[in-house]
């Protein structure tokens, strides 16, 4: 890594630290009722809409009633962006005349965005009208958004109230999450992007001239006010299929800055909401702390291998030509690392899949940020990543994405760790465990395990029956990275992140349905359990905190927090990474390539 390397992350790692914790207050101010300057503006806006919706915003709902509005508010989001996909041939705005999709990849589309992940089965550029990217797509960018911070927020109140059956209103926190902390910043950021050079049009396309004579098609479209929710919101699906390395979707090493920043910045901040809900910042900055180390290994760690590269890179490089193909199928095997000579250079940086005007490190950092997040924006080619790299984005997505995680999602599924954590160090020193004065009981204790479960099951089950039925004929690789390719994916799709490894076409009735199945359960079978947790916790009369209370901020609690959220990982996924990263790392150094 270089310097430049270096004072970029620092910089990235700066801004967000100052920027979090007074953004963390704003949004607890705006949840919890609180007047901002925004509302003499936005406030006739938000009584207008409790008006016309019927709403009664004093309401308080128990967790049953919370959970069942979020559920008939996606239900409802799904069906709208369902019938708008299907019926996008009559509709207007569509100057470039795309058909309807499929019914299969219409339905894993609304269910992938209304479930905040946006796995995109489809070139966006190719397939989307404008009035499907803005209504039907842009528009879920800002609910499921909001859903994902209501949720957190109402899990917050869990932690913070006593002796409380309600945690809120959901569609009061659905209302001022998207009038006072997203419209206000996709505004201001949007505005940044199209500085940049960002693309902003309902116009279909242009006509260039190329330097041959000939003349190209390139699509345009209202490109700015979507790209800045889906990294904001942390959905990540692109408006062009090559998404973040698009030029008219990232044009410039300062857009791509704004949109990492834009990836964590909520998420960050979500967890300076809980410090001051619960009157405790240093708990807040011991819980940041986690994540931003956490991050950091696994953004030093990607940017090491890629500079690195392979031995076959290094020894195609001292050939002067690329590595040749064997009789293997699928895998080319170049004379092995021991046989080259002396003057061969140890490492060649690994540029395959990457944009010039970003490099390595760059690359590198949005890789681990969009898998840290559940956002799924991406500025390279994650199937070109060295084994080791695609195990880290593997790695990221499968500890839950709580680091720093979904837009709301992270945060909550960081409390699901911190109350398995305090269980586990009270039975460790056999002391009742307690979080923050409140009792962690055995119904806690279950919801949390549930939770942590859901997700691995699509995960894991839809990997396996891929590996052996519909997956084989939809690969580009064989062997273990092909193996990668199917992990992958599921492990975007069951954690809602909606990134793509790439090699894989799964454009088909049984990835589109399976993969939609993995999305409903890796949301719901988390959010719900923890809307039973928060309505437990909010009921309880708390404890007062002394010095035998667990300790749940500073150094020690960090490691064991730290130490939890690996274990568990490791222990739930380590043998599927065995057959795909870890053995292709291994198969690497002996100079086989997939």
């Amino acid at each position: 890594m270089t310097p430049r390397d270096y004072l970029q992350l620092a910089l990235f790692l700066g801004i967000l630290a100052l920027a979090s914790p007074p953004l963390g207050r704003y949004i607890h101010r705006v949840l919890e009722g609180g007047r901002t300057w925004l509302h003499p503006l936005l406030g006739p806006v938000e009584r207008l809409i409790y008006a016309a919706a019927g709403v009664d915003p004093t309401r308080d709902h128990t967790w049953q009633r919370y959970a069942a509005c979020v559920l008939g508010f996606t239900l409802a989001g799904f069906c709208l962006t369902f019938g708008v996909l299907m019926f996008q041939d009559v509709l207007p705005l569509n100057p470039q005349g795309f058909p309807a999709p499929s019914w299969d990849l219409a339905l894993n589309t609304a269910v992938s965005f209304v479930t905040n992940t946006n796995w995109q089965a489809y070139g966006g550029e190719a397939t989307m009208s404008h009035l499907s990217q803005m209504v039907a797509l842009t528009y879920q960018n800002f609910v499921s958004a909001a859903v994902g911070i209501a949720v957190c927020m109402a899990v917050v109140r869990g932690v913070a109230r006593a002796e409380a059956q309600g945690l809120g209103n959901f569609w009061t926190d659905l209302v001022r999450a998207n009038l006072y902390v997203l419209l206000p910043l996709c505004v201001v950021g949007a505005l940044a992007l199209v500085s940049q050079g960002m693309v902003q049009t309902f116009a279909a396309s242009f006509t260039a001239l190329t330097p041959e004579g000939a003349t190209q098609t390139i699509a345009v479209g209202p490109v700015a006010s979507q790209v800045i929710i889906k990294m904001l919101g942390t959905n990540g699906g692109g408006f062009f299929n090559a998404n973040g390395a698009h030029p008219f979707e990232n044009p410039t090493a300062v857009s791509n800055f704004i949109q990492m920043l834009a990836i964590f910045l909520l998420p960050s901040a979500l967890v300076f909401t809980l410090g001051t809900a619960v009157r405790r910042p240093r708990h807040a900055w011991t819980v940041w702390g986690v994540m931003a180390g956490v991050f950091l290994a696994g953004a030093l760690l990607i940017a090491h291998f890629e500079y690195r590269g392979t031995p076959a890179m290094a020894q195609a490089v001292a050939a002067g030509s690329p590595a040749t193909s064997v009789a293997a199928p699928g895998v080319t095997s170049p004379p092995a690392p021991a046989s080259m000579p002396a003057s061969t250079p140890s490492s060649v940086p690994n540029m395959e899949g990457k944009e010039v005007r970003f490099g390595i490190f760059s690359s590198a950092l949005f890789a681990t940020i969009t898998t840290d997040a559940s956002c799924g924006a991406v500025n390279a080619m994650h199937d070109s990543l060295t084994p080791i790299g695609g195990l880290v984005a593997l790695v990221n997505m499968q500890l839950g994405e709580i680091i720093f995680g979904g837009v709301g999602s992270g945060l909550y599924g960081m409390v699901l760790f911190i109350i398995l954590t305090v269980f586990l160090a009270g039975l460790m020193v056999g002391r009742t465990p307690d979080y923050l004065g409140k009792r962690i009981e055995g119904r806690e204790v279950t919801w949390s395990v549930a939770a942590l479960l859901l997700p691995a099951m699509p995960l894991l089950g839809f990997t396996a029956l891929s590996a052996v039925g519909w997956g084989p004929e939809a690969l580009a690789n064989a062997g273990a990275h092909g193996f990668s390719e199917l992990l992958y994916a599921y492990t975007s799709a069951s954690q809602n992140n909606g990134s793509a490894f790439g090699g894989l076409t799964v454009n088909s009735p049984a990835f589109n349905l399976t993969t939609a199945a993995a999305m409903l359960i890796g949301r719901f079978g988390v959010m719900l359990p923890m809307l039973v947790v928060a309505g437990s916790l909010a009921a309880r009369r708390p404890r007062p905190i002394t010095d035998a209370s667990f300790p749940v901020e500073g150094g020690t609690f960090a490691l064991l927090l730290t130490s939890v959220i690996i274990i568990v990982g490791a222990l739930t996924y380590l043998p599927a990474l065995s057959l795909g990263p870890i053995v292709e790392h291994l198969q690497m150094l002996e100079g086989l390539l997939f």
